[in-house]
């Protein structure tokens, strides 16, 4: 396998009869002189050797905690969701809403759902505008839809991806009555700029934190700064049952509400402000409540491990020119880790597009993808039909028109998505991660004939 290590400083290096001037910071091949010509140069995607051949660390992590409980509720009978909450929800929602500093928690069937309860328990009205960021999972806009909404598309900062806050405030209107900010992949959206402008235009605010469970900001933890925190379960995110959602709120009538919905109409148990609505089975089953129990006790450590590798990530690809790591807002005090997001410039790699840097990156055997989101008006799986949706009869939004280059650029052009699971593992891990992209950035001009692959997105 090829191994490379770090010039200290500036170094003239024999290969093959040829010197070679080496910069600080790049690498150098540490092994036999007559097979390192060959071995840099030929490109997994072209034949060569890849970097890596064994799996990263599988992903969800489980043990016999998780079979435990699992059996408990087997062997109780008791698997539904019904009462409302069940014996194993009641205990998650308590301790998931504590974990993130939160007074209420309410278990729900996924990621969407607790979007759409969450505009509804707020008091969305039908064709009331919501603002949300056009980088993001298509479910972040067809909730609003479901709620009767009218999604706004805003553009994001392109220093984290999130919905730029200058953006969010200029696309306020009459109608505007909620803002769903997205905390993307490691990133959080910035809640100083955005909650008191929401204040200020009397708007309720929803924090979508499918990506960033156990995440900080100023100490105050995703999804308690807003109006209601939604959250997502399901298979490839930090926390995870397979499949399942959490909204939670520190307003009681809010909390109330968001029972109602979850649970058929039916009143919350506490039932103080009296609220009734028509209302759906969002509820979540006792196998998945007990599993994510388990699965929360696994998450703080989790959480420092992928901080830990991704540090050490960070300083490796410090010498590699065209590729870095978004940077993290100090104001981030406990960063979650979905995604370790880097951005790619095409100059580093003599031109090559990003795309084609990816599918040679997963060749040398480190899995990537680049429009993992696309902005949701271009996504595939968003077949938006005005005619189908009663509300945008008196509406002005046309989506044929919006443009958001920021998110345009980060989806096709410049940002690359590596799963958390690949920062689970070891320093060896991240060591092949730098060296399969330093042995792509050396070997670049291999890569001018290699098609551009089609990308389909993911979530």
């Amino acid at each position: 396998m090829v191994r490379f290590s770090w010039v200290a400083a500036g170094l003239r290096r024999a290969i093959h009869g040829q010197t070679l001037d080496l910069n600080p910071g790049e690498f150098i091949y540490n092994g036999p002189a007559h097979e390192a010509e060959a071995l840099m140069a030929r490109l997994a995607i072209k034949g060569g050797k890849p970097i890596r051949t064994k799996p990263f660390p599988g992903w969800p992590e489980f043990g016999e905690e998780e079979k435990k409980v699992l059996m408990l509720v087997l062997q109780g009978r008791n698997w539904g969701g019904y009462p409302s909450p069940n014996t194993y929800a009641k205990i998650l929602n308590e301790r998931f809403a504590a974990f993130q500093g939160a007074r209420y928690g309410v278990a729900c069937a996924n990621g969407t759902v607790s979007l759409e309860v969450a505009l509804k328990a707020g008091g969305l009205r039908p064709g009331d505008e919501v603002i949300v960021p056009a980088y993001t999972w298509v479910g972040t806009a067809a909730a609003v839809l479901f709620a009767q909404g009218v999604p706004v598309f805003v553009d994001s900062d392109p220093a984290n991806y999130c919905m730029d806050p200058k953006a969010f405030e200029a696309a306020i209107t009459s109608r505007t009555s909620a803002v769903i900010p997205v905390h993307l992949g490691m990133e959080m959206a910035d809640m100083d700029a955005i909650l008191p402008v929401a204040r200020r235009r009397q708007l309720f605010v929803i924090e979508d934190c499918a990506h960033a469970h156990g995440a900080q900001w100023k100490g105050l933890g995703a999804g308690s700064l807003g109006a209601f925190g939604s959250f997502s379960m399901q298979s490839s995110k930090l926390l995870t049952a397979g499949e399942g959602g959490m909204i939670l709120t520190s307003n009681e009538e809010f909390y109330e509400r968001c029972q109602t919905l979850i649970n058929c109409g039916r009143p919350s148990p506490t039932d103080r402000y009296k609220y009734r609505s028509i209302g759906h089975n969002h509820r979540m089953t006792e196998f998945q409540t007990a599993l994510l129990l388990a699965q929360l006790g696994r998450l703080p450590e989790q959480t420092e491990r992928r901080l830990k590798n991704a540090r050490l990530l960070a300083q490796k690809l410090e010498g590699i020119t065209g590729i870095r790591p978004l940077s993290w807002d100090a104001r981030i005090t406990r960063p979650a880790i979905y995604h370790y997001l880097l951005r790619y410039d095409p100059s580093g790699f003599g031109g090559t597009h990003r795309d084609v840097f990816l599918r040679s990156l997963r060749a040398e055997g480190i899995p990537a993808e680049g429009a993992f989101y696309e902005p949701v008006y271009r996504a595939p799986l968003w077949d938006f039909r005005r005619e189908n949706f009663a509300v945008f009869a008196g509406s002005q939004v046309d989506y044929s028109k919006v443009r958001c280059p920021v998110a345009e650029k980060a989806a096709y052009e410049e940002s690359v998505w590596l799963h958390h699971s690949l920062l689970l593992g070891d320093a060896n891990d991240v060591r092949d991660i730098a060296e399969a992209i330093a042995k792509i950035q050396a070997s670049a001009g291999e890569l001018a004939d290699v098609s551009r692959p089609v990308q389909t997105g993911s979530f």
